[in-house]
């Protein structure tokens, strides 16, 4: 059994009237701290009805934040409670079955991980009630997800249930976290620099008549405009500010041989095809030793970035 004293729950609400009663009465069986947070949300909240419990605390936007930026809101106010040892993020539109809340929770206080999160495929049935188009963008952006953030042993990035140590999330910069859709992504991302230890757990999603805010049009642009960003980001900190190792030399010679002997091939066959001569062997050999070259160092370089993958637990101060 799990105290429910030590268990802060955070609910970013937007229209989800239709729900929210009935998440916070699953929810109260977890955690004696619930907030949550109304996003400049246009429908009425029941507010009359979740008074009703005690461990609810509602705090209202005076303009919309996004679901990164409520969600941010309700933790900066839970980490205040000295109780309150991990921080469950739960959706408001009942998507999530909070019976797997104690699994989400337990490792954290046992201090085996820093970041534990839902995984939709690793269940077999919950892959087959995913819609289709959910199904094959999660797929692709998960990948895209392990290259930007460093985190090549998770999927399932766009999971918003996941549950986060007090001490690690006090710890993140905030700042550089996105407030939209790309939260959770984001999110994971800023976990890498803290070294933290993500577990995952299969679990199903829950798919009924509520209507999703996304707009399903602008989640490819916006995620890969935003996993290009962070990308960069991280490679720049991990590999030329916060260390310089064998990876970044990788990195360096791969880039400048493939790009050194794409340009030197690419400009020999332009010139001599505009004057329709042949093109000397030794050039083409020149540029193809090139290319294969970097091309090995490139791969070298992701394999080095792959192992490191924070996968060793170290408890370090103030992450518990």
């Amino acid at each position: 059994m799990i105290e429910t004293t030590s268990i802060g729950i955070v609910i970013p609400y937007y229209n989800a009237a239709k729900h929210i009663v009935h998440v916070v009465e699953k929810a109260t069986r977890y955690a004696d701290h619930i907030v949550i947070i109304n996003d400049a949300s246009p429908d009425t909240m029941p507010v009359e009805m979740l008074n009703t419990y005690q461990q609810v605390q509602i705090i209202n936007n005076k303009k919309n934040l996004g679901v990164g930026g409520a969600t941010l809101k309700g933790i900066e106010v839970l980490i205040k409670n000295p109780e309150i040892k991990v921080i469950v993020k739960l959706d408001a539109d009942d998507q999530m079955d909070t019976t797997f809340i104690p699994k989400l929770v337990q490792p954290i206080l046992n201090q085996h991980a820093h970041f534990v999160k839902g995984n939709r495929f690793r269940d077999l049935e919950a892959l087959k009630s995913m819609p289709t188009i959910r199904r094959f963008g999660n797929l692709f952006l998960s990948f895209l997800s392990k290259v930007s953030t460093g985190y090549w042993n998770c999927f399932d990035f766009n999971n918003g249930f996941f549950a986060i140590s007090s001490g690690t999330v006090s710890k993140l910069n905030t700042t550089a976290i996105s407030k939209n859709y790309f939260f959770e992504t984001s999110l994971i991302g800023e976990l890498y620099f803290q070294q933290a230890i993500i577990a995952e757990i299969p679990m199903p999603a829950i798919y009924g008549d509520e209507e999703s805010n996304m707009k399903l049009f602008r989640m490819p642009w916006l995620f890969s405009i935003n996993l290009f960003k962070k990308f960069i980001t991280r490679i720049w900190k991990s590999y030329f500010v916060y260390d310089f190792n064998i990876g970044t030399v990788y990195l360096v010679f791969g880039v400048f041989l493939f790009l050194g002997g794409t340009i030197f091939g690419g400009y020999n066959w332009s010139v001599n095809s505009a004057t329709n001569e042949l093109t000397p062997v030794g050039t083409i050999m020149i540029s193809t030793l090139l290319i294969i070259l970097g091309f090995q160092l490139l791969l070298q370089a992701i394999q080095f970035d792959i192992l490191r993958t924070p996968t060793t637990f170290i408890k370090r101060e103030g992450q518990f």
